[in-house]
């Protein structure tokens, strides 16, 4: 297997408020993939960061008595300790507002602007005179103008998915001031996005999944408009180079922050940023974002960098939205769970668990069901899978002093749990999550069946066949370590704490499918207890 070397992303969170369990669907994906792709041996770097420019934050920092940039630090802070909560790792963690990224973002500007894909246009847009400024597309509602829905945001139809801009909303209101926007012009600068329809249409075929491919292809058979890429003062970002009143659009900043984070990272381990930047690199570049947010980075991201004359994303990773109960997330109805919330009450590793068990390479929606929640959690990691280390330990430590047997009773069933290697790794490398999952379980039951079959508590009344009760739970612990290096990009802590217990260094795909005999293991704790159904009623509370 040759080394790989990969850059991973996902998006970058909007500094603004605390995170909530929408957002670990993404962040949970995002970071087993690339534990599973540290523990195969490649060289693999997940960046994120904190998105800090634009109208909202600017209003939100106003409304505090504070300055943006301190804002914005303070709740990255606070998101990115919700992050450490659920055990998510980056590599690199840096918000936009820094002077590197001020400086690639001049970089990449001149440079499509020197090859002519810069255009200045008179723009209509949404102006709030109660407040003084020209609303942000996400500040106006109104009524859909392709399907009449009510209650839409400006930029986009929740109901039909209709892209379009503020000034074509029906019956249009501010919702800063709750008055209905007047219409002023303003010059902007756009990017050429037209110029690259082409190009789009034939990286997208082999780069994004299907259902993405389907949905760029109606914007592709509406053909494409140029992007304004800059927005009128007052406004929090960098100014557009020669303009004292525009500011580069926030979701042109915002994703160059990929760019700008990894460049930090590079100048602080000594490694080469060009690499894996550079137009025909050959390293991997993975998105991991929202459905939502597709439209920019599918079109407007890849475009830009091609422009530039830099490398596009090897593969962009869609997936849905979050429900609760199989209802929207929302504080009105009660099912809107922030991150620090959960992690007050349950297990984070309990929630990675769950999430993996739904996830598939697909963009549906995934419910999390409270009871299910339970339910799973309850059997899959509590009554299968720690059941074989836990009842298993306590014969090894009571009768031998925790010491392994020094052979394996049944080589071939061994044999057979490493055998499905290959196997689960494909579904790792896939986002075949919930069929991975299915087949570890599938496993742990025929670890937990040979443990019936052969009964040691039974065993071990009769002092003459002690060494046989050895063997068995020397059997039934190594078929766990097997079953623990498949689970650790889900479950890391509950791995570390496994690694203790069986006095073995970090387990990865290489050291820890071997057999481990002759050991002496150290005391078991519980790795993991049951669910309380009525802690769990509570995170609706």
């Amino acid at each position: 297997m040759s080394k790989r070397q990969i850059l991973v992303t996902s998006a970058l969170l909007y500094a603004n408020g605390p995170i909530h369990l929408g957002h670990m669907i993404e962040a949970i994906q995002t970071d087993i993939w690339v534990r599973f792709q540290k523990m195969r041996g490649h060289e693999c770097y997940y960046i994120c960061g904190s998105d800090a420019h634009g109208t909202p934050i600017m209003l939100k920092a106003e409304q505090n008595g504070e300055a943006p940039e301190a804002m914005v630090a303070r709740i990255s802070t606070e998101q990115q300790h919700s992050f450490a909560g659920f055990h998510i790792h980056f590599d690199f963690y840096q918000s936009t507002h820094t002077p590197v990224n001020q400086e690639l973002v001049y970089t990449i500007f001149e440079k499509i602007q020197a090859r002519g894909d810069i255009a200045l246009h008179e723009i209509e847009q949404c102006f709030d005179t109660a407040k003084g400024l020209f609303l942000p597309d996400r500040f106006v509602k109104g009524e859909c103008p392709r399907c009449h829905a009510q209650d839409q945001y400006g930029d986009s139809c929740e109901a039909c998915g209709a892209t379009y801009q503020p000034t074509e909303l029906i019956h249009p209101t501010s919702v800063l001031s709750g008055t209905t926007p007047s219409v002023k012009k303003s010059l902007h600068y756009f990017f050429k996005l037209t110029h690259y329809q082409a190009f789009l249409q034939e990286w997208a075929r082999n780069h994004l999944q299907e259902e993405m491919q389907n949905k760029l292809q109606e914007w592709f058979d509406e053909g494409l408009t140029d992007w304004d890429i800059s927005r009128d003062a007052p406004y929090f970002g960098f100014l557009i180079p020669g303009s004292d009143q525009k500011y580069f659009y926030v979701w042109l900043d915002a994703p160059i922050g990929y760019l700008s984070s990894f460049k930090s990272f590079c100048a602080q381990k000594g490694i080469d940023f060009d690499h894996f930047w550079q137009a025909d690199s050959p390293t991997e570049l993975h998105h991991f974002l929202g459905k939502d947010i597709m439209y920019f980075h599918a079109l407007f991201w890849p475009a830009l960098l091609h422009a530039a004359d830099l490398r596009v994303p090897t593969q962009i990773h869609c997936h849905g939205f979050l429900t609760v109960n199989g209802l929207k997330m929302s504080k009105s109805r009660g099912t809107f769970v922030n991150a620090d919330h959960y992690l007050s009450l349950l297990n984070p590793e309990a929630l990675r668990y769950y999430f993996a068990a739904k996830l598939s390479p697909g963009v549906e929606d995934i419910d999390l069901n409270l009871d299910d929640f339970t339910a799973r959690v309850n059997a899959d990691l509590v009554g299968k899978f720690v059941n074989i280390a836990s009842r298993s330990a306590s014969f090894i430590h009571k009768k031998f002093d925790g010491q392994l047997a020094t052979s394996l009773m049944d080589p071939e069933l061994m044999q057979s749990f490493v055998d499905k290697s290959e196997t689960i790794a494909t579904l790792y490398e896939s986002l075949q999550y919930s069929k991975m999952i299915r087949e570890v379980m599938q496993l742990a039951d025929l670890a937990n069946q040979f443990v019936d079959r052969y009964q040691p508590w039974t065993l071990a009344k009769d002092e003459s066949r002690r060494p046989e009760v050895q063997l068995i739970c020397t059997q039934a612990l190594n078929l766990f370590k097997v079953l623990l290096v498949y689970l650790k990009p889900v479950l890391p802590e509950l791995a570390r704490q496994a690694e203790i217990f069986l006095n073995t260094a970090p387990l990865d795909w290489q050291n820890g499918l071997e057999p481990l005999l002759s050991q002496r293991l150290n005391p078991f704790t519980p790795l993991i207890t049951r669910l309380d159904p009525e802690q769990v009623k509570k995170l609706l509370t």
